[in-house]
């Protein structure tokens, strides 16, 4: 079937790359604070959601052929892991076949590692997958969202996992929603993570609102993140600068010193990537999987016909529609506004975002310490042949 819509070439098209639901929303378990799994309704007409062969098959072939500086997919959900390893064997199968000399491909696997068995934590490591964990700290916070179906804990399933993957020397970091359970106690979730081994982390706010915009009770309060941050960087900083790989101080220091916003928040426009539905439907991010954001099909529309979609431009503009109280704050180089998704009305010319008065808090506290840190860096490079 041909592509739809006016074409701009190839050759014309920014880099991007691919986050891809194969399972859409389902998931093997019903963590209370999940985002994505109230996108089934996308699907209301199917119980159960997988993406087909012919789908994968166009997803990889398609992409693979469009000019990239690397090919980069991301395997997410849901939990994509309940694809099974056959899957994942097909993705591959088909990333082989459609290669050439010299490409680049990178594969990411975000999953809950509840279903990660030793077959499937051989594959991915022959593939050099890099896996997220979602881990939120000790059990007792992680399994006061992070539960199974039958309301049991899910701690255990996941440290299981981790040993799969340590097992096969799979690369892996761990990523840990900052929530109302664990906001106050970072102390105690960052040297969790440091006494089991894992050096690479990755805190995200759960910023979640009612149906009246008020947030929900899981949700971190705007201080207890900027708090959380400030008391892990407190901690890293002391000891851990060259041992622990923490991602939001890793990506101030890249800003800082090559100046690369290597994080979509740090960014000015939110057009980095599509997400890819187990359908083959195309939206501009999982956070924003919403029908009137839908661009398109991979099985129908061509990957320039996406990235020229008027509703694709008017979203990536949004993110630097910044409030006037954003546009005179200092610290707007770094945080860019913030995340789309946490942005509320609050005054000024448009809505900034709910979390503001904790990142202020924040990079007041890291910034004066992280800047001589970044200086170093540059002089460490050029003392190195």
């Amino acid at each position: 079937m041909p592509a739809t819509g006016a074409k701009r070439g190839l050759a014309a098209m920014k880099p991007f790359s691919l986050l891809i639901k194969p399972a859409s929303a389902d998931c093997n378990l019903a963590c209370d604070y999940c985002f994505y799994l109230p996108k089934s309704a996308l699907y209301p007409h199917e119980e159960t959601h997988r993406m087909s062969e012919r789908t994968l098959d166009k997803v990889i072939r398609s992409y693979m052929a469009t000019p990239q500086p690397q090919y980069v997919f991301g395997w997410q959900g849901g939990e994509p892991t309940l694809m099974g390893v056959d899957f994942f064997r097909a993705v591959t199968s088909r990333q082989q076949k459609y290669g050439r000399a010299g490409m680049t491909v990178a594969n990411g696997l975000q999953t809950n590692a509840t279903l990660i068995d030793d077959e499937f934590a051989a594959h991915i490591a022959a593939f050099n997958f890099l896996v997220g964990v979602s881990l939120d700290g000790p059990a007792d916070i992680h399994d006061r969202y992070r539960k199974s179906p039958s309301g049991a804990g899910a701690h255990a399933d996941v440290l299981r996992g981790i040993q799969h993957l340590r097992e096969r020397r799979v690369e892996f970091n761990t990523l840990t929603l900052v929530t109302a359970a664990n906001e106050s106690r970072a102390t105690e979730v960052y040297t969790y993570l440091c006494e089991k081994g894992f050096f690479h982390h990755q805190y995200i706010p759960c910023v979640e609102f009612d149906d009246r915009g008020r947030p929900r009770d899981f949700a971190v309060t705007p201080e207890g993140w900027g708090d959380f941050l400030s008391e892990v960087f407190d901690l890293w900083l002391a000891a851990d600068t060259r041992r622990v790989s923490v991602r939001l101080f890793d990506s101030i220091l890249a800003y800082l010193v090559d100046g690369t916003r290597n994080e979509c928040t740090m960014g000015r426009d939110c057009r980095l990537y599509f997400l890819i539905e187990y359908s083959g439907d195309a939206y501009p991010c999982d956070f924003f999987a919403e029908r009137p954001l839908r661009l398109g099909n991979v099985m129908k529309n061509s990957w320039d016909y996406l990235q020229a979609s008027p509703v694709y431009r008017e979203f990536g503009m949004r993110k630097s529609a910044f409030s006037d109280a954003c546009r005179e704050c200092e610290f707007i180089e770094f945080c860019a506004g913030g995340c789309t998704r946490h942005r509320r009305a609050s005054g000024g010319s448009a809505p900034h975002s709910h979390l503001c008065p904790g990142l202020k808090r924040f990079y007041a506290h890291a910034l004066p310490r992280l800047r001589p840190l970044a200086a170093e860096i540059i002089r460490e490079r050029q003392r190195t042949p």
